[in-house]
């Protein structure tokens, strides 16, 4: 029985959990990689800011799992002489492991950083979040190293972890675990999707929440009460359809996300996509097109008809709300979400200014593809040979003005490093030419095959 869907999953109920700490001038620290996106999700039900707290365990020369200290940034460093003393490390053995493991996390510092100045913890509550807890060395760590930093008070927070260790973790002020465990054999064991975190997704998240909560200060309150991050419902076919709703202050436009299939609201890949587009100011509104009892049956995933109809409820219920009343719409698809979007925007009447597939199958819309009105663009990866054969021919047949980006030496998930935040910035590129109405002013007249 799994407990939580993914880590935003996780991450939203540690956030209810937490919820007497908002308004507190807390800091969440995530851990990379995996703590992150549940940190994000702590971050925005808390109303605080996020950062990563980047941290390195000084091992024992010849036994690496056992620590005698630690690292963390701003020279923080924290020392067990009793077990260096044990295990018989001098100083020159001790220096050589911290210069090594400093290299290490110097590295991490830059890459994630890019430049930005940490968070400031002096004098504030520090609430450090990860994925889960095995052994709690890590944990540990960084707990000491936000005392080190000057936090006045450590929270750890975690999903899952196993009970006997829960009581062993003293370095923190307060613990609160959502699953304390009895019989614990792996975090990952209490996830349905616990796949890999990158440094793309890592950096985008970050950067997505420094945009409504910088580090270094407070968002103004008329900017929290304009901003909008919901979960929403939306009625079609005789269901509710689970979503989630990002809203600039002012949205001037919106993308709606179709997702493939086997994937969902919470899919790493699609959030991080939105996270690069509200980053330029648009709207997104990330979709699930089925019910959970709808998803497990192969010709409702398969569809395109009926998602492509639900997909046409959720532009209609965007038109009926104030704030999204005026806001321009753009369709981003992915996998069998792209046959979806593209079978939406042929619609007599449709009003869609842009559409994305990112490994589409735009192909799957057929004869309506001549219909599609809204500028197109498809990205494909460049080692996704049958699916790039398919989105060629889809281009022939199509008369709106179409584009095909090809991404060197990405596959179909665009898993490769670097290649899903090529993919996009490319959407977001094309987003904000056709939506935006400094975009549509320069895009105007333009056929970009």
């Amino acid at each position: 029985m799994f407990e939580f869907q993914d880590r935003a999953d996780a991450g939203r109920r540690l956030g209810q959990k937490l919820i007497e700490l908002r308004g507190q001038d807390v800091v969440v620290l995530g851990l990379p990689r995996g703590g992150v996106p549940v940190a994000f999700e702590v971050a925005k039900v808390l109303q605080a800011p996020l950062d990563v707290i980047v941290v390195r365990k000084l091992g024992l020369p010849y036994q690496p799992e056992v620590a005698m200290g630690a690292i963390g940034e701003g020279n923080a460093r924290v020392v067990d002489p009793h077990v260096a003393s044990l295990a018989g490390v001098g100083k020159y053995a001790f220096r050589a492991v911290e210069r090594s493991e400093r290299e290490l996390l110097e590295s991490r510092v830059v890459r994630y950083r890019q430049g930005r100045p940490r968070a400031d913890l002096k004098g504030r509550p520090a609430l450090i979040v990860d994925d889960g807890i095995a052994t709690g060395s890590t944990a540990r760590v960084a707990c000491m190293v936000a005392r080190q930093l000057g936090a006045e008070k450590v929270v750890l927070a975690v999903p899952v972890a196993p009970s006997r260790a829960l009581a062993s973790l003293t370095e923190a002020d307060d613990v609160v675990c959502l699953v304390p465990a009895r019989n614990f054999h792996a975090v990952g064991n209490y996830y349905r999707n616990f796949s890999p975190t990158g440094d793309e997704e890592v950096l985008q998240l970050l950067e997505a929440a420094r945009r409504h909560h910088p580090v270094g200060g407070s968002t103004p309150a008329a900017a929290r009460e304009e901003a909008i991050d919901e979960d929403v419902e939306i009625p079609s076919d005789n269901v509710e359809l689970r979503g989630n709703l990002n809203l600039p202050a002012r949205c001037e436009a919106i993308v709606v996300f179709a997702h493939g299939s086997g994937s969902g609201r919470h899919s790493p890949r699609n959030r991080l996509v939105a996270s690069v587009l509200q980053n330029a100011g648009l709207g997104t509104l990330l979709l699930d097109l089925l019910t959970p009892a709808e998803e497990i049956v192969r010709e409702k995933v398969f569809d395109i008809g009926l998602l492509a109809r639900r997909l046409t409820a959720a532009t209609q219920w965007l038109s009926t709300r104030d704030d999204t009343a005026s806001s321009r719409v753009g369709y981003f698809g992915a996998s069998t979400g792209a046959g979806a979007a593209l079978w939406a925007a042929a619609e007599p009447g449709a009003k869609v200014g842009a559409v994305v597939s990112r490994g589409g199958r735009p192909d799957l819309a057929g004869a309506r593809l001549a219909a599609v009105r809204a500028p197109t663009l498809l990205i494909v990866g460049g080692a996704d040979t049958h699916v790039l054969a398919l989105n060629r021919e889809a281009m022939a047949q199509m008369r709106a003005p179409t584009r095909l980006e090809v991404i060197r030496g990405a596959t179909h998930l665009f898993e490769e490093p670097g290649t899903l935040s090529q993919a996009a910035a490319l959407a977001t590129g094309w987003f904000v030419r056709y939506l935006l109405p400094a975009g549509r002013h320069e895009a105007e007249g333009e056929v970009p095959r």
